[in-house]
């Protein structure tokens, strides 16, 4: 290897290790279509909304269309984790605005959970167990051997965990003023507007700490080496008992 060669290769490995990142952060956050099917029934609601101010008609298209998402999906044979999240968290939605008669109830769940996960990455970070490590230690096969086996990769997990709750809450400190003070309407747009800029910030932080961290620990692979071995003393093992009754024979 000349002195040429080894920028090129180290070049090579950091590529493929932000790629895998990269991927995996897609996988985790649905990616454009996770996205879409987020932001699509918040916008129907305050567009029908914002057009007749009819309550009912807004809740039902907001929650047909979600309902709708998750038919495409089950067709498709693909992933519906991100789809039924959007039906649930639409139809707690329905059900407030429903119950009070007031429209600005069918944000307020989205809210407090966007709250809730806020102050979850934060004291997850501080207890030691980030939050964002839980959720993507299975997607990068590592599971939780990040926690004692890997201190650089928890250290990024820390840092985009803390990265995560700011965002949620700052976010959160911009919507319940305008919950109170605001209408519908505007408060529905200000959400659709605060959909996607803050959590690709997130999800662009994430990546950047994790894509300068250190490689993740594939425990699945650790697990199916260690079976290899054992079957392969197993018949090691097998194979010298088999052995020895003839070699018994033979010396008789």
């Amino acid at each position: 290897m000349t002195s040429l060669d080894k920028p090129t290769e180290e070049t090579t490995a950091g590529d493929e290790a932000r790629a895998v990142t990269e991927a995996a952060l897609f996988e985790a956050f649905g990616g454009v279509r996770g996205m879409v099917e987020t932001v699509l029934p918040g916008l129907l609601f305050v567009t029908i909304y914002t057009i007749n101010k009819d309550l009912h008609w807004s809740a039902i298209a907001a929650l047909a269309v979600s309902v709708v998402l998750v038919a495409v999906r089950l067709a498709m044979r693909d992933t519906v984790k991100h789809a039924f999240s959007g039906v649930f968290g639409v139809a707690f939605g329905v059900v407030f605005a429903m119950m009070t008669g007031n429209a600005k109830d069918f944000y307020l769940p989205g809210m407090l959970y966007t709250l809730g996960l806020g102050l979850a990455y934060i004291v997850t970070t501080l207890v030691g167990v980030p939050l964002i490590g839980l959720i993507l230690g299975p997607v990068f096969k590592e599971n939780l051997s990040w926690r004692t086996r890997n201190p650089g990769r928890k250290k990024a997990y820390a840092k985009a965990s803390w990265a995560w709750g700011l965002i949620l809450l700052a976010k959160c400190a911009i919507l319940f003023p305008l919950y109170w003070w605001a209408d519908t309407t505007q408060l529905g747009w200000v959400l659709i507007i605060l959909k996607i800029p803050p959590f690709l910030l997130a999800v662009y932080l994430t990546w950047l700490f994790l894509a300068k961290a250190p490689a993740p620990i594939d425990v699945f692979a650790e697990m199916e080496a260690e079976e290899k071995a054992e079957e392969e003393r197993k018949a090691a093992a097998a194979e010298g008992h088999g052995g020895t009754p003839g070699r018994h024979r033979r010396e008789a």
